[in-house]
């Protein structure tokens, strides 16, 4: 039996972020575009990601929704979706975190 595989966002304003992205300007609406092929990929695919060494979490992470396991996915110029897999015998949901571009995923991984 395949598990069903879905995506969903951490909280309902992330997801609203995402939402509003499809109203902004060009780049918002170009941003909205990568993450909706990215969340496609991802129900296809959850480890298409690149997964991130444990000692690079930061601790916001593990601390505010105990992560067991965080993957990076690259977006279309330089912008990075973080999120993580849970899992049971039924199912496997993806669960976004956050995105954002890459001189912010710098500052809160430390590069």
């Amino acid at each position: 039996m395949n598990k069903e595989i879905s995506v969903a966002f951490i909280t309902p304003n992330i997801k609203k972020e995402w939402e509003a992205l499809k109203e902004g300007k060009f780049e918002d609406k170009e941003l909205y575009k990568f993450i909706d092929r990215a969340i496609d990929d991802l129900k296809v695919n959850p480890t298409c990601g690149i997964k991130i060494a444990k000692n690079l979490w930061p601790k916001e992470y593990i601390q505010k929704y105990e992560v067991s396991n965080l993957w990076k996915y690259n977006l279309p110029n330089a912008w990075r979706l973080i999120y993580t897999i849970e899992s049971d015998e039924v199912r496997i949901v993806n669960v976004i975190l956050e995105w954002f571009n890459h001189k912010e995923y710098e500052k809160r991984f430390k590069y």
